[in-house]
């Protein structure tokens, strides 16, 4: 009895997209096909229904169980739940689709960096890029993502290296704007699959390290690794109708930092150093908008949704930097942050970002905004009276009317110049002279007296004379 496809669990798989489930029926046309399609569809199944699909290995979900009250496993289980069926719901299905789908390049033992920091096997299929391990032929959970959905693609040169070495990075829609930390529940955070980074040296990939159907193609494009992957990755997004995601590249014409690299001397660094809250990383001005990294949340600002840049903090060696987002128009209750403030960046790189990045995009620098102002004053008159504070006001308001054109880091050298100037004038004017006064008064009254005795004396000196004639 020939063989038919088990309609039923195929059915199951594939209810989402009909097209696949259309496409394996035209292609059944031999019992062994029809056999191997029965088993695909099974196994697919099989790892739906299972739930025992978690990343964590059984003994430390146990310890981590066994260390919680049964309220809080069980708070736990329930978000747990929460995100397994959103991470189902979005990427699962995408996950089964790319199993069944020819991989038509593989390029083999890859240092990826996020979702997961490991080495992996990047397979290209016509749909999909995804990531499996060493001798395994099922995708890693949570590194599968559909061509479509990238958005943003940058090349970009790894930081404080001594070798030189590059990062891919690839951005999914909604996996890189900052998330309010107001924003608690599960339900309310957009679900969507992670960053993509990995890493590739400058050097020409390994022989036996790319296989697949389109592997004689590859090697004709495969001088080093950037030229592998500048095709590769190129090639899959137009092919699958991505054609609104360029692949860019950093450029030092566009940005690079004045602080000297003393791994790289020679090179220009197209990155400043900058702590996002207490984690430190990366920012790359970029021509479509900044980057931060590579620490994860991976961060990046296009351009479109800065509506102005701040400087805070400025001190003799570093100044904040806050990058203002627009409101998403499509989303009233947006859980996006509307404000993101990166600390500590080199007061060397400040002419480079402020000029030939904020001012040549047309950014606006709104860092003498009155809320800003406000907080700024605050702190300078903390210690001072009420009335004191409004004068100080008045004065605050009157040098930024003289300010001019003057940039944000030149106003506030003159403000520090300006309070200095005022301590001055208040040690002036609580000055007390009286011991001076007093100093001075037994000056005069030394000066009286010995005027009086040298009267004296001459007018004993003449009363001796006196007696001297009286005596002759």
């Amino acid at each position: 009895m020939a063989a038919s496809l088990d309609v039923q669990t195929l059915g199951l798989v594939f209810q989402t997209r009909p097209d696949i489930l259309a496409g394996i029926e035209r292609a059944a046309d031999t019992p062994t096909r029809t056999t191997l399609f029965n088993e695909i569809a099974s196994f697919v199944y099989q790892r739906l229904s299972s739930t025992d699909n978690q990343a964590e290995p059984n003994p430390k979900r146990r310890r981590v169980e066994i260390a919680q009250s049964p309220a809080q496993a069980q708070s736990n289980q329930n978000t747990l739940n929460g995100q397994s069926l959103a991470a189902s719901q979005t990427s699962g299905l995408g996950t089964d689709a790319a199993v069944v789908e020819q991989v038509l390049l593989e390029i083999k033992d890859i240092s990826v960096t996020a979702p997961q920091r490991k080495k992996y096997d990047l397979c290209f299929t016509k749909n999909f890029l995804y990531a499996r391990a060493p001798g395994s032929s099922t995708p890693v959970a949570g590194i599968v993502y559909p061509w479509k959905d990238i958005e943003h693609a940058f090349y970009l040169p790894v930081p404080d290296k001594s070798q030189a070495q590059y990062n891919y990075v690839l951005l999914p829609r909604n996996s890189y704007l900052p998330i309010s930390k107001q924003t608690n529940s599960v339900a309310d955070k957009p679900q969507s699959l992670e960053p993509l980074v990995y890493t590739v040296p400058v050097t020409a990939p390994k022989p036996g390290s790319i296989a697949g159907p389109l592997a004689k193609t590859a090697e004709a494009v495969s001088d080093t690794y950037s030229s592998l992957f500048h095709w590769a990755l190129t090639m899959s997004m137009r092919n699958a109708g991505n054609n609104s995601c360029q692949l860019i590249a950093s450029d030092p014409k566009i940005f690079h930092s004045v602080v000297r690299q003393p791994h790289r001397p020679n090179e220009k660094a197209v990155h400043v150093k900058a702590f996002r809250g207490s984690k430190d990383g990366f920012l790359f001005f970029l021509p479509t908008g900044i980057l931060w990294g590579f620490k994860k949340p991976l961060l990046f600002l296009p351009l479109e949704r800065i509506v102005a840049v701040s400087y805070t903090n400025v001190l003799q060696r570093t100044f904040n930097m806050v990058v203002e987002l627009e409101e998403d128009p499509e989303d009233a209750n947006s859980s996006l942050e509307k404000e993101i403030e990166f600390a500590m960046l080199d007061q060397e790189d400040y002419q480079g970002i402020d000029e030939t990045y904020v001012r040549r995009h047309g950014l606006a620098d709104r860092s003498m905004a009155e809320r800003r102002k406000a907080k700024r004053e605050l702190a300078e008159n903390a210690k001072k009276a009420a009335g004191e504070g409004e004068g100080d006001n008045d004065g605050n308001e009157h040098a930024e009317g003289d300010a001019g054109g003057m940039t944000a880091l030149e106003l506030a050298e003159r403000e520090a110049e300006q309070r200095l100037q005022d301590e001055e004038d208040e040690l002036e004017e609580d000055y007390d002279p009286g011991s001076e006064g007093d100093s001075e008064g037994e000056g005069e009254s030394s000066e009286e007296d010995e005027e009086e005795y040298d009267e004296d004396h001459e007018r004993a000196d003449d009363g001796e004379g006196m007696e001297e004639d009286d005596s002759t």
